[in-house]
């Protein structure tokens, strides 16, 4: 399927998009459409880049999802779909409206105000460039500054898992756990309540890592995905979490998202 060919939808946003995109993935997760191609249209301005993003979505059989807080833009955006014949979904207006009909209030209508420069956001790029530092227990040391550390076999989520908690600015590192790989004094020093341990249905890791093999073009029958050999992985992982004194969350067939809520509710309960 070409680029003309693949299902299109666009972002249109006079900030950034991110809102808008995270609901159409969350939603396409519902979905098995193949070859589906978003594009993100951010910092709109004026009614003529509206007019061309919808010229797009119309020439491509797509639709558009958009936050836009100025009242003319939204105007510019409904009259082009209907002029189109183009499904034009607003993601935060039936929000901003409920907030003004029941708390009788008024917007401020100042695009972008989600991602101003303020302590909060810089705190999430601090977390986030610790995670990517100290993925997969690159230093034993950075243990003692993590507000997290995520201990699991290999291909449980670990990296995505990081990164995602990192968003919500928690210093997140991870740590593989192996068999033949004493684990560092430093996990007991920090204690056990900022230590997570991830599990997972056996099978389905045998699986998940025997298509990470093919994907590198190695032997999907290696070792290294056996199913013995992840049952020996699982229950020693098992038994460190028991000695550490930490929780354990059990991943399989769950979302990265969702495992995410776990964890934070592990986190508030301490």
């Amino acid at each position: 399927m070409n680029r003309e060919q693949a299902h299109f939808i666009a972002i249109c946003s006079d900030s950034v998009g991110e809102t808008a995109e995270a609901v159409v993935r969350a939603t396409l997760r519902q979905f098995e459409l193949q070859d589906t191609e978003i594009k993100r249209v951010m910092n709109v301005r004026t009614e003529d880049e509206i007019s061309e993003v919808m010229e797009e979505v119309h020439r491509r059989g797509g639709f558009v999802a958009y936050t836009l807080v100025q009242p003319e833009l939204r105007e510019a955006i409904r009259e082009e779909a209907v002029r189109l014949n183009v499904r034009a979904v607003d993601v935060m207006g039936p929000m901003m409206q409920a907030f003004i009909d029941t708390f009788n209030d008024t917007p401020k209508r100042l695009p972008g105000l989600l991602h101003r420069l303020d302590e909060d956001y810089f705190r999430r790029v601090e977390a986030v460039e610790f995670a990517v530092n100290n993925d997969d227990g690159k230093d034993v040391g950075a243990i003692l500054k993590a507000d997290l550390v995520l201990l699991g076999v290999s291909r449980v989520s670990k990296t995505p898992l990081s990164i995602f908690l990192a968003h919500k600015g928690l210093k997140v590192m991870n740590y593989p756990v192996v068999p033949e790989l004493a684990p560092p004094t430093q996990l007991r020093e920090i204690g056990s309540t900022k230590l997570v341990g991830l599990t997972i249905d056996a099978e389905q890791l045998v699986n998940i890592r025997a298509e990470r093999l093919k994907s590198m073009g190695l032997p999907d029958q290696a070792h290294y995905a056996s199913l013995d050999r992840v049952k020996q992985e699982l229950d020693y992982a098992r038994n460190l979490y028991e000695s550490l004194g930490c929780p354990m969350i059990d991943v399989t067939g769950r979302a990265i998202e969702e495992t995410a809520v776990l964890i934070m509710k592990q986190i508030k309960q301490r």
